[in-house]
């Protein structure tokens, strides 16, 4: 079944509601929405993609860093958080693209594509991918520093948190934009 990049945003996103909420403010269907210099409705604010609640999706990449100071339940629990995170945007498109194609014909399956999609990359894009990224950076840190310093256990794994936490700002941006080439064969990202 193929769609179109036309019919993929609509799945997505739906079209945009008419909304007389005051600027600033969530909608009825809490999406937020501001008003331009012109007086024109600007682009939605989707919450999970444009707000701090997309960093929710970034915990695990925290508790990758923190790993060789932690319980490893505290890892288990920071990809806990940036599952929820993947899994509440997920749904929040399926409900959109629900809404956007009311009774018509093929909904089902074109929120299934929304949901599953949505789903499959930002775990891609958010947990795997950046976890993993994490987890090898502190890993390959930690060795090193153990071969080549003469530094107390306890002082090298810090430093390995520390090169961990500080690696985080520097992945995002690559993989965020190498997640949107790669893993959007619907035409989208």
């Amino acid at each position: 079944m193929g769609f179109t990049s036309e019919e993929v945003q609509v799945i997505h996103t739906g079209p945009r509601p008419q909304t007389t909420s005051p600027p600033g403010t969530l909608s009825g269907d809490a999406v937020k929405r501001s008003m331009d210099s012109s007086g024109e409705t600007a682009k939605a604010v989707d919450i999970y993609r444009d707000t701090w609640v997309r960093f929710l999706g970034y915990a695990n990449e925290v508790g990758e860093a923190f790993r060789a100071l932690v319980p490893v339940s505290f890892v288990w629990g920071s990809y806990a958080v940036a599952t929820a995170y993947v899994t509440a945007d997920a749904v929040d498109k399926g409900k959109k693209a629900a809404a956007a194609h009311g009774d018509n014909p093929g909904k089902t399956a074109r929120v299934a594509v929304a949901v599953v999609d949505t789903f499959v990359w930002q775990a891609l894009a958010s947990v795997i991918i950046p976890g993993f990224t994490i987890n090898r950076v502190c890993a390959a840190s930690l060795l090193v520093l153990g071969k080549t310093t003469k530094w107390p256990l306890p002082v090298r794994k810090w430093t390995t948190t520390v090169i961990g936490l500080s690696t985080i700002p520097f992945i995002i941006t690559p993989i965020d934009r190498h997640s949107q080439v790669w893993g959007r064969p619907l035409g989208h990202g």
